[in-house]
């Protein structure tokens, strides 16, 4: 099969060896033990082994489908994603440009200007049913004239013209499209329209994630379990209150997300309103791009350069970032439990954990959160820092990054997915908490000695990091000790009630209030 293509390819080649793509031949040459000019090797290869080929397999381009696609966001994960599609893909963005150029020339037609007298409803419909209707194939038109023009919001702008010059008002207001505009006055707002919705894609599973963790938190807010600090068994607490504690974090990272205003600025190429002034003078052009922000529903910037300086969309993704990792945390101290038998997963009829230990349940759902997190908070993280940077008035820099918001979303959103897939999976294993709790006596060590001190007992911490230290107590021990202890009776039959299962202080109480 592809041994005996390969010794075919090179059959002059001792046994027909085939290494990483070379001939076994060749690859002497490419061998530095064999000679000493590495580098001059290649270009020698053609010379000396004039018969001997690099074996390809070239094949045309397969078309795109979920599994020809570069990306696993648009292959692998496609059906978790394709919400996106209408948020941050390439046709998105053509059609919150073109509803950015709409929204402008009607606000124009409503200014009184005697050149541009107020559009009549029947035009005024026609243009936002370009927007309500736009298609792929409008978005290909697009396209092509771009392909022409070099220029992708002048595209829009010659598209706008020719799909309304068979109506003849609006052949007439055809110069007032993208009036007074540049380019970045509608892809700004076009971004943080398309934001709006990314942040609403993201916010759901957010919210449904904490959900869950209230809900295991308020369920196991009394189930005791040794806590672990340095990975050494510590003071006990609960399931409820750790998991709580994750909830309250996510909510307050939730509220930092949805809180983050989004702004647009309409105030031309360097944030004047020149070009404005210069052709009607008498106009409130601020107020004016201030009512076509805002009615957006948009925050108007009116302090920018060309481009609006992108410093929300650095506290939008540094919020989305922490977001993350506090669920990366969460991900981790989970795989952790997992491993430690306090959680079991529930079984999925007919899935594999290895395709060579039949035994296998394992925690791919954190596992695969985890790794989802870090690559979105590379790409977030890399556009809060570089976004906000912009040479003089304006660079093209962003461009490039500005259209990679969805491929930070999307693995946010993949993350998002399968921390709350596992989560719904967890089922907690008492008996091992429970086991696990009788085995570490020597937690106890804390309450004692504090005990000690209230009561004047000298060296309370020595004599008890000398009892425990490094040591595994059992309960005998532990009651021994404090059978000898100079206190009153009271105080001594507590101590001797005490487990370390009880031992959990205000944990209960704490995962309720989540």
């Amino acid at each position: 099969m592809l041994a005996d293509r390969m010794k075919r390819v090179c059959s002059s080649c001792s046994g027909g060896q085939y290494i990483q793509g070379v001939c076994g031949a060749a690859a002497q040459i490419r061998h530095p033990s064999r000679w000493d000019d590495v580098a001059g090797a290649d270009a020698r290869l053609p010379r000396a082994f004039p018969g001997h080929a690099v074996a390809t397999m070239a094949q045309p381009t397969p078309s795109l489908s979920h599994l020809t696609a570069v990306s696993p966001l648009d292959g692998r994960y496609g059906q978790q994603t394709a919400a996106l599609r209408d948020v941050f893909s390439e046709f998105a963005f053509m059609r919150e440009r073109l509803r950015v150029e709409i929204e402008w020339l009607i606000r124009l037609s409503m200014l009184g200007l005697p050149e541009m007298p107020p559009l009549p409803l029947a035009a005024l419909e026609r243009l936002r049913a370009l927007v309500r209707n736009f298609t792929v194939a409008d978005c290909d038109e697009i396209k092509a004239i771009e392909a022409r023009t070099n220029h992708d919001v002048k595209a829009v702008e010659y598209w706008i013209k020719g799909a309304a010059e068979d109506l003849a008002e609006l052949h007439d207001a055809a110069e007032f499209v993208h009036f007074a505009c540049t380019s970045e006055d509608i892809n700004n707002t076009a971004h943080a329209l398309m934001l709006v919705r990314g942040r609403a894609l993201v916010l759901e599973p957010l919210r449904r994630i904490h959900a869950q963790l209230r809900s295991l938190a308020h369920r196991y807010a009394a189930t005791p379990m040794l806590s672990r600090t340095h990975g050494q068994p510590a003071t006990p607490t609960t399931v409820g209150k750790e998991i709580a504690i994750f909830a309250v974090r996510l909510q307050a990272a939730i509220d930092r997300i949805a809180g983050v205003a989004l702004r647009a600025k309409m105030n031309g190429a360097v944030g004047n309103f020149n070009a404005h002034l210069a052709a009607a003078p008498s106009i409130d052009w601020e107020a004016f791009a201030r009512r076509v922000v805002e009615d957006l529903g948009l925050v108007f910037n009116e302090h920018t350069t060309q481009i609006e300086p992108h410093d929300y969309m650095a506290e939008l993704f540094d919020a989305l970032a922490h977001a993350n990792v506090i669920l990366l945390d969460l991900d981790r101290d989970i795989w952790g439990y997992i491993s430690l038998g306090y959680f079991r997963q529930k079984l999925k009829e007919g899935e594999i954990g290895s395709s060579t230990m039949p035994h296998k349940v394992n925690p791919i759902d954190f596992e695969n959160s985890e790794g989802n997190l870090g690559i979105a908070n590379a790409l977030l993280r890399h556009f809060a820092e570089k976004l906000p940077v912009s040479r003089w008035q304006r660079d093209l820099s962003d461009s490039t990054v500005l259209r990679n918001l969805g491929v930070a979303f999307g693995h946010c959103l993949v993350a998002y997915l399968s921390c709350e897939r596992g989560l719904a999976k967890l089922e907690v294993n008492e008996a091992a908490l429970a086991a696990d709790l009788d085995d570490a006596w020597e937690v106890l060590a804390e309450a004692v000695q504090t005990v000690m001190r209230r009561y004047g007992v000298p060296e309370p911490y020595e004599r008890l990091k000398e009892l425990t230290r490094g040591k595994a107590i059992t309960r005998d021990a532990m009651h021994a000790f404090i059978a000898a202890l100079p206190i009153a009776d009271a105080e001594r039959s507590a101590l001797l009630a005490l487990t370390p299962a009880a031992y959990i202080g205000k944990a209960a109480e704490l995962a309720r209030r989540c």
